[in-house]
């Protein structure tokens, strides 16, 4: 886990126990939002994570759940003053799915599956200006530096004190066939997923072309699980205005259960890296040229 407070993880835990108790009291989130006289949609975002929670949101939903404990009052408004805290990523202004960012400071396993881009965990500087720039043409410059900084500073979580106990990345082989940023970029690209797969806390697989049709064509998602039992595991899908953010156990078992399915229909790791090879070797005769 981080060493630092994760104000991210922080707001789902409180949520997650505002929602319990609320249950426990045996109310709606319409009867408690009328009890406040706030919006339903404020109770939602309060109980999901998703909204900053204040200490007095927290003392008003203790005093209509009949909290009474002192020190529960007490660790819930810590919980609270906590949630508000800055995670380092906000050093580097306004970025985009600034949630998953601090979902997976904190996670201990995700596995992705990716149908166009290489996951940005494993992006090298240059592909990842390459993607920004392709797939976001309307933002500025600064921006587009900021963004990536902040993914390579990501990346720390491949390797060191912190690092992920495991990252599991299945991609399509359109991942690879695509070239983003020329064939220099991509050589160079490959060859990072060959040297980052080499680490024991990294598996990548690629699913070829070969296979068909299969279950992953429908979108891109993640699977995001956390070192404390309270904090369930998170399906994580990147939209272009919004992203969305699954917790459900039905959901999470369905989607589970689909990551299965992408793992059985790609090739198995030694014969990816074996692909990965290829690509990267033709890529580099790309950029070479035929004069080399």
């Amino acid at each position: 886990m981080s060493a630092s407070v994760n104000p991210t993880v922080r707001r789902r835990r409180l949520g997650a126990e505002l929602r319990r108790l609320r249950e426990q009291k045996g109310m709606t989130a319409e009867e408690v939002a009328d009890r406040l006289m706030v919006s339903q949609s404020k109770i939602s975002r309060l109980e999901n994570g998703r909204r900053s929670i204040s200490p007095r949101d927290v003392r008003d939903l203790c005093d209509v759940y009949d909290v009474h404990d002192q020190r529960m009052r007490d660790s819930l408004m810590e919980m609270a003053r906590e949630s508000k805290q800055r995670g380092w990523w906000n050093e580097f202004g306004d970025i985009p799915y600034s949630v998953y960012i601090g979902l997976e400071a904190e996670a201990f396993s995700i596995r992705s599956y990716e149908s166009s881009f290489v996951p940005g965990l494993l992006q090298t500087r240059e592909y990842a200006e390459a993607v920004l720039h392709g797939t976001q043409p309307d933002t500025d410059a600064d921006a587009i530096r900021r963004r990536v900084e902040v993914r390579l500073k990501r990346q720390d979580r491949l390797s060191g004190d912190d690092q992920l106990a495991s990252f599991w990345s299945v991609i399509d082989e359109a991942v690879l066939a695509r070239e983003v940023g020329g064939p220099g970029v991509m050589a160079s690209q490959l060859r990072r997923l060959l040297e980052v797969s080499e680490q024991a806390n990294v598996n990548i697989q690629v699913i070829p072309f070969q296979a068909g049709a299969h279950p992953g064509m429908t979108g891109t998602f993640s699977l995001m699980e956390f070192p404390e039992s309270a904090d369930s595991t998170v399906v994580y899908f990147e939209g272009v205005t919004s992203d969305l953010y699954l917790e459900k156990e039905h959901d999470v078992r369905r989607y589970t259960g689909l990551y299965d399915h992408l793992r059985a229909a790609a090739f198995g790791v030694a014969e990816s890296r074996s692909l990965l090879t290829t690509y990267a070797e033709a890529y580099e005769n790309a950029h070479q040229g035929p004069d080399r």
